[in-house]
């Protein structure tokens, strides 16, 4: 097993904060159950994962782990971190969307260590028996106060009794919930609260206001998103026709955009969110789904066109940005009337924009994201690596390593990030070209 600098140093990471800190040292010094309360984009992952790869055992080839999480994008991208960790053990993640059988097809095949999965999902796996419970010793609840909300409470509460040799709990979140249902058998419980005197955001957000003229706020928000440039930003609404109408709203300005909410199918949420993290869709217009549960680094800005809903929504959306040390901005839009809810602990500003036609588009155009993704189309099953990937990429359409970006080998295909300015001279050069002795298809994601 790797030590924790080599992972660090696998990951890029320089040094752990405090909460991590002090999560790896109650959870290797002690023997009980743990919950985390920390802002969101703190680390919990990697805080949780550093010690828990510790004390599983990857010579054994069964299930030592348990994590629980309330949506597949989450599930999703904790299983690339520990797989990111290269420190011997396997992972996999489950959830519904896609046939439980191909996932136990997959799960014989990788044989993992650890689980990472929704609880309908997890209990389905269980009742077919489809891996074994006898070894399974840590259970880890993310996001736990909406993973033991009343749509869920049924299922965990199924899932926690179908783990009867649980000896260690982890619970994680950015805020706590009411109260802790007795199905959950905490055991003696060591508590780390991060949350400073129950600082909603971090101090190194600046928050701001933009009156619309108009109840119609896409205008402002053109405008508001010209002038930021090319940096990332979210854009939170309520409902799911809003975000189709802001987004479609958009792509006729010339912005690059991902959508996100939950009445897309899963390919096409895995999709806009991939494309989003990768840098090759600068903006992303979602609902409230998209406020937690998703490791994305980076924001620039957070842009609330629609007023969160509660207090605990606004903390949750304000934590996509300022992550670990870095600034950010979120913005609120309003319309008149309208008002920056009272809940809101730090003093908002004001914030002119600068008016731009909308009749002259050539006046001034959104700058392009800085990376675009490539569609590759061979995967895992054709034996295909990052490493593979990298060196054709390199070889064959003449870009340095330094020109690539977030690369996802899937099952049956690959996306890849390279950066814009460089597409055109790819897809000429690979034209025809072979990865491992294998013609595919090499095109832009749109």
């Amino acid at each position: 097993m790797k030590k924790t600098f080599e992972i660090l140093q696998q990951l890029g990471i320089a040094e752990l904060n405090p909460m991590q800190e002090e999560a790896m040292d109650v959870i290797l010094r002690k023997h009980h159950d743990i919950i985390i309360l920390s802002p969101t984009g703190t680390g919990k992952t990697l805080a949780y994962l550093l010690p828990l790869v510790q004390l599983l055992d990857e010579g054994a080839p069964s299930v030592q782990a348990i994590v629980v999480v309330p949506g597949r994008e989450l599930a999703l991208q904790s299983a690339e971190v520990l797989t990111s960790m290269k420190c011997g053990l396997r992972a996999m993640a489950v959830y519904g969307g896609r046939p439980a059988m191909d996932e136990h097809r997959e799960m014989l095949k990788v044989a993992p260590h650890v689980i990472f999965g929704t609880p309908g999902r997890i209990n389905d796996h269980i009742a077919k028996s489809n891996f074994s419970v006898d070894d399974v010793k840590f259970l880890v609840i993310d996001e736990f106060d909406k993973c033991l909300e009343m749509g869920f409470q049924n299922e965990m509460s199924q899932l926690v009794a179908s783990l009867p040799y649980v000896e260690r709990r982890f619970l994680l979140s950015a805020t706590e919930c009411d109260s802790m249902p007795r199905f959950v058998r905490m055991g003696k419980v060591d508590r780390l609260d991060y949350r400073v005197d129950e600082e909603q955001v971090s101090d190194r957000v600046q928050i701001h206001y933009i009156m619309s003229p108009t109840n119609d706020k896409l205008e402002p928000l053109r405008l508001l998103l010209l002038e930021r440039g090319d940096e990332s930003s979210i854009v939170f609404l309520n409902y799911r026709e809003s975000v189709e109408r802001v987004a479609a709203f958009l792509r006729q300005s010339g912005f690059v955009v991902s959508m996100f909410h939950g009445g897309l199918e899963q390919k096409q949420r895995e999709d806009a969110l991939y494309k989003f993290v990768n840098g090759s869709a600068n903006i992303m217009v979602c609902t409230d789904l998209a406020s937690r549960g998703l490791d994305v680094p980076d924001v620039d800005n957070i842009i609330h066109y629609h007023l969160p809903e509660t207090e605990q929504n606004y903390v949750h959306r304000v934590g996509r940005t300022a992550r670990w040390d870095k600034e950010g901005r979120a913005f609120f839009l309003l319309k008149p009337g309208e008002q920056v809810p009272d809940y809101v602990d730090m003093q908002p500003t004001a914030y002119d924009l600068k008016p731009v036609p909308i009749e002259s588009p050539s006046s001034i155009r959104p700058l392009p994201p800085k990376m675009v993704t490539l569609y590759i189309g061979k995967g895992k099953r054709d034996k295909i690596s990052r490493g593979d990937i990298v060196g054709f990429l390199c070889k064959k359409g003449g870009i340095q390593a330094s020109e690539i970006g977030k690369i996802s080998v899937e099952e049956r295909f690959t996306y890849v990030a390279i950066a814009r300015n460089r597409l055109r001279q790819v897809l000429k050069n690979t034209a025809g070209e072979k990865i491992k002795g294998i013609k595919t298809i090499i095109e832009e994601v749109k």
